[in-house]
């Protein structure tokens, strides 16, 4: 018997250590989505995968795409059928943060012109500071010719060439003449000493982009938290709380918070006291509930606008967390 075995990868910059020295360092985990949910989610069933202080996370890619992309499979022992077994691992998708994930896609994040490593929404800053260029951003297009490419793995390369071609025009620009096929040919000696033996320029592109049985750019979920929690709504969240400041009424909107009922919230209980006192270092769990709430407790503290944004907020807050699927096959229609 033959299963085939998805696999969720994460791969994340880290600066943890023994000590409180700084050490930043890659690090790999891998889980089976196939486990239910309040398997996947603890800690043994977690695999540590590898971790280095030195290798580039690209580095590290490459050494897991070879771990798992084997043709031959692992041999495994079935012991409810009692027989003997083959596993194929394949990567389901790649978790991550968004600049881990940029990095992962060869993109070179929300800088560029083309922001977004799944689709060519984007444009020049001109065409962004105008209204009608910026609403245009929300719909799919070809804004411009500027890709957004960005290899990790060649890119120290390309710099040390960039560099080297910069110099050896410099000299033929001092003898007033550019000989093109030298200067080639000077490039490519370089290109050669940068390169390990029996390598090609080849082995140090992104080994994702063309990794068996994965869309890089498609298969690398947004996480949420960073995006939508620590981003959208914590910035909503500073402007709410300066403007009920200045109204004096941070008194009013805790007792009405302490008030509301958080039985359907499907999150932890509220310390109304806490929010308030600490409203400036509030963490993803406080955001998640906030932004299910909010629309209910200050509906007359703050103007039309800004409450009609929290409105489509706890709207979309729901929509971003399913922790539970009632029914599934209707869930799957």
């Amino acid at each position: 018997m033959v299963y085939g075995v998805p696999l969720i990868v994460f791969m994340d910059d880290v600066l943890g250590n023994i000590s409180k020295q700084s050490n930043k360092h890659h690090i790999i985990y891998m889980s089976n989505p196939n486990l239910p949910q309040e398997m996947v989610e603890k800690e043994f069933c977690v695999r540590f995968v590898t971790s280095l202080p030195h290798a580039a996370p690209m580095e590290l890619m490459a050494a897991m795409k070879e771990s798992i992309s084997s043709e031959q499979g692992v041999d495994a022992w079935d012991c409810i059928a009692n027989k003997e077994i083959l596993l194929c691992p394949y990567a389901l998708l790649l978790a991550g943060d968004n600049p881990m994930q940029a990095e992962e896609c060869s993109h070179g994040g929300l800088r560029c012109n083309l922001f977004c490593r799944t689709c060519e929404v984007g444009g020049t800053k001109d065409e962004k500071e105008l209204l009608e260029d910026f609403e245009a951003l929300f719909k799919l297009r070809n804004a411009t010719s500027k890709t957004g490419i960005s290899d990790s793995g060649t890119k120290a390369i390309l710099n040390t060439l960039a560099e080297l071609g910069k110099s050896i025009h410099a000299s033929f620009s001092r003898r007033s003449q550019i000989n093109k096929a030298e200067i080639r040919k000077q490039l490519e000696d370089a290109l050669e000493d940068l390169l390990r033996p029996g390598k090609s320029i080849k082995d140090y592109i992104n080994p994702l982009l063309g990794m068996p049985n994965i869309n890089i750019h498609l298969d690398t979920p947004t996480e949420v938290l960073h995006t939508f929690l620590l981003g959208i709504v914590k910035y909503y969240w500073s402007q709410t709380v300066m403007i009920i400041d200045k109204a004096k009424a941070m008194e009013l909107f805790q007792m009405r918070l302490a008030a509301l009922s958080t039985e359907g919230l499907n999150a932890l209980a509220m310390n109304a006291e806490y929010i308030c006192q600490h409203r400036g270092g509030l963490i993803g769990k406080h955001f998640k509930s906030l932004a299910q709430l909010m629309p209910f407790v200050v509906y007359d503290l703050v103007p039309s606008y800004l409450l009609q944004a929290w409105n489509t907020i706890s709207k979309l807050v729901v929509l971003l967390w399913h922790s539970e699927i009632k029914n599934l096959e209707v869930y799957l229609v």
